[in-house]
């Protein structure tokens, strides 16, 4: 009995056999070096006569055929939805969730990315993902990044029926854990150079900013993101609603110090934020970076310090004088304190306060 081509085959097997007609579909077809083609078949079973054979064949069409025909249809509908169409999908409904920094950080894994970027989502595997941790060169910390993008990006793909299946559980960074290729030494700021800083603080505004980092432990990224809502200068501190860690979020006392650096820069302008640009905008941390944090080391010959020295300075000062680990992690918000502002009270802020005002 002839059949369609590609619909599959009925024949009977040589011998004495109880079932002998064998029902099988080809899976591929592939040509050697020499033209000649080599079949590959899935057999489905074996049957006593050859018309049950033709009813499986025919049910095998029925039940599971065209299920499979409609899955390849959905996944060529899905092929022109790149990595970098998923990440935009993505970063458009989660990056108003987030915070800055957050933002920044999965920018920058993203810009790991690039021989991704015009893969279709659903071809991507796991060997993909690998080379861009094996090749791109960072440390152990940024390839943790990395990873969470990588995760994050196929929760909401499988969200979305983008794909089926999250390759990105699979990525090896453990091998990476103790290799630090692109380590930047901290270095906290010593006492001449807080003293030229606190010298030039009197006619540039924006060194005043290094010493409410020093003086705070705040991240970089916390700072400039900080709002005048969440400043209260009455009571000297500020809370930080958003940061990288969940320890992150917090209370902060301001520092006698420097309160009036911060007293200077809630009365400047009216714009929502504590650190502004000259035209009043939201300070960026590349736009402080570039204009402001650079050159103003370079007059000072401190080229060799980065905005999260000024996170070591606090530490390596409260350390100094004598003050309690505890106390320590809720300044700064170190992850594993384990410290939100509902855990607060007067009595805690007062504590941390008397510390902060210890250091010199």
């Amino acid at each position: 009995m002839k059949l369609p081509n590609g619909y599959g085959s009925v024949y009977k097997l040589p011998g004495n056999r109880r079932k002998p007609y064998a029902v099988r579909i080809t899976i591929s077809c592939q040509k050697d070096q020499t033209g000649k083609k080599h079949w590959k078949y899935q057999y489905l079973g074996y049957y006593q006569t050859q018309r049950e054979g033709l009813n499986a064949l025919a049910q095998f069409h029925v039940s599971y055929q065209a299920p499979v025909k409609q899955e390849i249809q959905l996944q060529q509908t899905m092929i022109p939805i790149t990595f970098e169409k998923v990440f935009a999908a993505w970063s458009e409904e989660h990056f108003p969730k987030v915070s800055a920094s957050n933002i920044r950080g999965y920018q920058a894994s993203y810009g790991l990315c690039s021989s991704l970027y015009s893969m279709p989502f659903i071809l991507i595997r796991k060997q993909h993902l690998q080379q861009v941790v094996d090749t791109c060169e960072k440390n152990y910390p940024s390839l943790k990044k990395l990873k969470i993008l990588f995760a994050l990006l196929y929760k909401y793909a499988l969200e979305n029926d983008i794909c089926h299946k999250d390759y990105s559980q699979y990525v090896d960074i453990h091998q990476y854990r103790y290799q630090n290729p692109n380590a930047l030494k901290r270095q906290p700021f010593n006492s001449k150079e807080r003293l030229r800083l606190w010298k030039y603080a009197d006619h540039d505004e924006y060194a005043s900013i290094v010493l409410m980092l020093i003086y705070s432990g705040c991240r970089i990224g916390e700072l400039l993101d900080l709002k005048k809502e969440q400043v209260n200068l009455k009571e000297s501190w500020f809370d930080i609603t958003s940061s990288k860690t969940d320890a992150g979020v917090r209370r902060v006392p301001i520092a006698k110090k420097v309160l009036s650096f911060f007293r200077y820069w809630m009365g400047k302008g009216p714009g929502s934020y504590l650190l502004s640009t000259p035209e009043g905008k939201h300070l960026t941390y590349p736009n402080y970076y570039t204009c402001y944090w650079k050159p103003l080391m370079q007059k000072l010959n401190m080229t060799e310090h980065r905005p999260h020295d000024t996170r070591h300075t606090c530490i390596t000062l409260l350390t100094a004088v004598g003050t309690d680990d505890k106390i320590i992690k809720r300044i700064v918000g170190h992850k594993g304190s384990s410290v939100t502002e509902s855990v607060y009270t007067h009595f805690d802020i007062a504590q941390l306060s008397k510390a902060i005002n210890k250091i010199e």
